[in-house]
């Protein structure tokens, strides 16, 4: 299931909200106290899309969860209000399918970036996702260095403006055709950018289905990501024992490399009630 065509299935946010305290209760979440683990927690709204954003902001406020992804300027001002940080904002790119890698697209990119580089350091958040794009024919070769021409001209005002471009890693299963499908070739162009103002967003869910080794990926890769997004596999469902990975490792080994950025939760709930998978997910990656 796609993040891009997902349409919840799960219960109405009014009966969501007003569960919150008993559930909250009833795990190492309350209402008082957040996660207290090495891992800094977030969240994407688009799996809990049933749930008004607002709410979910209220939900995730009363969690201790402090930070949500893929959130663009004109809800900024919500995330604000409840003092939520945007841990990966949007807003920039064309499509998951129109990106770095073709030159087609490089002039609409440049000046989309360059619009939105400085709004996210204004608002005082630091990572701004992009994507690859499709081959549609061109070799990994080619791609590669299309990216490179294009990102070049954006690194320097996203380094003035300490603001990290962060490319996700997707497989080839939910997204055919995407060209940054593999680690290796993420990593070839962080190489080639020779920058820290340049990322992989590690989707631990995407690689596990296009490359497994995860654990050992990130151990020797670690400096290359600059960010982390869940789900289980298969099914990209709760990160529960129902699926093959095994998270609190995962979360241990991204905690060793002395990593202190965010991973968000990207699963798609298919419990009745989703706060609850949530919860769940967030003390399952909470380790000590």
């Amino acid at each position: 299931m796609l993040r891009r065509k997902f349409i919840s299935k799960t219960a109405t946010s009014g009966l969501l909200i007003t569960g919150i305290p008993s559930l909250a209760q009833s795990t190492i979440l309350s209402l008082d106290s957040g996660p207290s683990g090495k891992i800094n927690h977030s969240v994407c709204h688009w799996c809990f899309e049933d749930i008004p954003f607002e709410e979910f902001l209220i939900t995730l406020r009363r969690l201790g969860i402090g930070a949500i992804d893929l959130v663009g300027p004109k809800d900024w001002p919500l995330l604000k209000k409840h003092n939520i940080h945007c841990s990966m904002c949007n807003g920039a790119e064309l499509s998951l399918v129109e990106g770095w890698n073709n030159p087609e697209y490089h002039p609409q990119l440049i000046e989309n970036y360059k619009a939105m580089i400085p709004l996210v350091a204004e608002a005082g958040y630091t990572n701004l996702i992009c994507f690859s794009g499709n081959r549609d024919g061109m070799t990994d070769e080619e791609g590669l260095q299309n990216c490179v021409d294009g990102l070049s001209q954006i690194l320097p005002l996203a380094q003035r403006h300490g603001v990290i471009l962060q490319m996700e890693l997707f497989n080839q299963i939910d997204h055919p055709d995407y060209m940054c499908d593999h680690s290796d070739w993420g990593i070839a162009l962080c190489k080639a950018l020779g920058s820290e103002h340049f990322k992989l967003l590690y989707d631990i869910y995407h690689m596990q289905i296009q490359e497994g080794d995860i654990i050992r990926t990130i151990q020797n890769n670690h400096q290359y990501f600059g960010h982390y997004h869940t789900a289980g596999v298969p099914g990209r469902h709760e990160i529960d024992e129902r699926q093959e990975l095994y998270y609190p490792a995962i979360m241990r080994a991204i905690a060793a490399t002395g990593y202190e950025g965010y991973v968000a939760q990207e699963f798609i709930p298919t419990s009745e009630d989703p706060i609850r998978s949530l919860i769940q997910a967030i003390e399952i990656c909470d380790v000590k």
